[in-house]
C-alpha cells in the first residue's frame, strides 16, 4: 500500500469516526491500567462487567491492596486467566503505593516491570491515557496490517515497528483504536463485512483471494 492509498485509507476511517476511544470503561489512569491487565485474552464486554462491580469498592493501588488476592479473585473470576491475574494486579498495586505514590508511570520501562505489563498493554497505557504515539498491535491489528498490505510482518513486533513508519503522522496518535475498532466490527476473522467496508478499495485482500482462486 503505497503513501497516497495510506493516507486515504486513514482519513476515510477518521472521517467516520473523528475522535476514536477504546471501548473499555475507565475513570482513571489506574482503573485503565487494570482494565487493560485484565483484558488479555478476555473481551472488553467482560472485562467491563467485572471492572463495574470491581472499581465500585476498589479503585486505587491502595484499595486494591487492602482488598486481598482472595477477595480480588472473586471480582474478576468471570475473566479468563483470573488466578495470575489476580496475582499480578496485588503485586502491581503494591509497586505502585511503594515505588510510584500510587500513581501509574508515563514511562514504558516503568510501566513494562509492573507484573502483568507486556509491551501491548504498555502501548495502550501511553496511547490512551497519556497519549504518546504507541502502537498496541493486538489479534486485530495484526489481521488488519496483514491482510490490507497496510503493513505486513510475522510477528506482532514487526508489524508494530512497520505501522509507527508507515502510518502518516497526521494519523498516528488514533491509529491504534481506529484499527482495532475496524477489525472488531468490519475486518473480523471469519466471514470480513468487506461490502461494508469503507476502505475496502485500498486493501489487498479480495486481490489474494482471487489470485488464490485462479490458481
Amino acid at each position: 500500500m503505497n503513501l497516497e492509498k495510506r493516507i486515504l485509507f486513514f482519513r476515510t476511517l477518521k472521517n467516520a469516526n473523528s475522535n476514536p476511544k477504546t471501548e473499555l470503561i475507565y475513570e482513571s489512569t489506574f482503573e485503565l491500567l487494570i482494565a487493560v491487565i485484565l483484558s488479555a485474552q478476555a473481551t472488553d464486554i467482560s472485562v467491563n462487567k467485572a471492572t463495574k462491580l470491581l472499581f465500585a469498592v476498589a479503585n486505587s493501588p491502595e484499595k486494591i491492596c487492602s482488598l486481598g488476592e482472595k477477595r480480588l479473585k472473586q471480582h474478576i473470576k468471570t475473566i479468563g486467566l483470573y488466578n495470575s491475574k489476580a496475582k499480578n494486579i496485588i503485586q502491581t498495586c503494591k509497586i505502585l503505593v511503594e515505588k510510584h505514590e500510587s500513581i501509574v508511570p508515563d514511562e514504558r520501562h516503568q510501566l513494562e516491570s509492573l507484573p502483568g505489563v507486556g509491551r501491548k498493554t504498555a502501548n495502550v497505557v501511553l496511547n490512551t491515557a497519556f497519549r504518546q504515539i504507541a502502537m498496541a498491535v493486538d489479534t486485530h491489528i495484526f489481521r488488519i496490517s496483514n491482510r490490507t498490505g497496510l503493513a505486513p510482518g510475522k510477528t506482532v513486533l514487526e508489524v508494530e515497528k512497520k505501522l509507527l513508519k508507515r502510518v502518516p503522522k497526521e494519523f498516528l496518535l488514533d491509529a491504534h483504536h481506529w484499527l482495532i475498532l475496524h477489525g472488531r466490527y468490519i475486518c473480523t476473522s471469519r466471514n470480513p463485512k468487506c461490502s461494508q467496508c469503507s476502505v475496502e478499495k485500498f486493501c489487498n485482500f479480495k486481490k489474494k483471494f482471487a489470485t488464490a482462486q485462479e490458481k
